[in-house]
């Protein structure tokens, strides 16, 4: 009895002295639980993507709700707030937005505008992570990339409804040959905007005058739209105030220049943006991003490249 009474003590001092440690036996595998470090998941990978569709929560951090992508390198918060330059500001990592700190799992970010933010970092797999504030109940989902491996392209067809509203106007520069005469052929200037859900305006006036001098002669809704099958095709309509509407399919030149396909005509035009808008980090009021999904089209590509 006294052997037994022993042994069972032994067993309690062993129960017990187990549970100070953070090791778990797992068929005979030793799994160490560790705290989250957070600067080395962060700084990881060259960049992390915003995915907007993806957050939750009532409230926004700013800097975040602004940026494309963001990266975190030695101490300095870097964004690319624009898809113009986007690949090549800053070597693709963007501008400097501010530093930042870890502190095991805890992030904090000294952001040049939006000030002080203590973020918790949740890892969800190998390239994805959780930004979580909690004073606002808002999380952000980021996911990491190389800059080798990044595909820039696509983050701008993701999101070409933010580029045509990164130029203050865009002024039309060349009308193919060939198409059929049509109104379209006598506006030179187009106006994208997010007031109102998705609102343009639209001139005849004289190629290359000055910006301010610009009459807008038709307004209405414009809307951009993805394509069944087809990722890298866009199509826009304009819908112009008691005027009908026109259809093209939208391309991307380079991040200065579109070409507008009309479709119905077979008229090929490019237009140029002039008054590039730069989201600064130094300027507050830069466009922010918000969840969308363009709507859909189930059509065939008509523009032969």
């Amino acid at each position: 009895m006294k052997i037994r009474k022993l042994l069972l003590g032994i067993i309690a001092i062993g129960l017990l002295a187990s549970s100070c440690y953070t090791e778990v036996i797992i068929d005979d595998d030793y799994v160490e639980v560790t705290p989250l470090n957070t600067a080395l998941v962060l700084e990881n990978y060259d960049l992390w993507y915003v995915d907007i569709n993806a957050s939750s929560g009532s409230g926004e951090i700013p800097f975040l709700q602004r940026a494309f992508t963001i990266s975190f390198d030695g101490g300095i918060v870097y964004a690319n707030n624009n898809l113009v330059g986007i690949g090549k500001t800053g070597n693709g990592l963007g501008i400097d937005v501010g530093a930042y700190g870890t502190f095991g799992s805890e992030l904090e970010v000294d952001h040049d505008v939006d000030g002080l933010w203590l973020l918790d970092v949740y890892q969800v797999n190998s390239n994805t992570v959780e930004l979580y504030d909690a004073s606002s109940n808002t999380t952000y989902v980021l996911k990491g990339y190389y800059a080798s491996n990044f595909d820039y392209d696509a983050v701008f067809y993701d999101n070409i409804h933010y580029f045509l509203q990164e130029y203050q106007v865009w002024e039309k520069t060349y009308t193919s040959d060939y198409g059929a005469i049509n109104e379209f052929d006598e506006e030179n200037y187009l106006q994208f905007n997010s007031d109102a859900g998705g609102y343009f305006r639209s001139s005849i006036d004289n190629q290359g005058i000055p910006l301010s001098n610009i009459q807008w002669d038709y307004e209405g809704d414009y809307v951009v739209y993805d394509v069944v099958n087809d990722p890298t095709l866009k199509t826009i309509t304009l819908d112009y105030d008691f005027l009908g509407n026109d259809y093209f399919e939208l391309y991307v030149i380079n991040d200065s220049t579109i070409e507008l396909y009309h479709v119905s005509s077979g008229t090929v035009y490019e237009f140029s943006g002039r008054g590039y808008i730069q989201y600064l980090k130094s300027d507050g009021s830069g466009k922010k991003r918000s969840k969308e999904n363009n709507p859909t089209m189930n059509v065939t590509r008509q523009r032969k490249i």
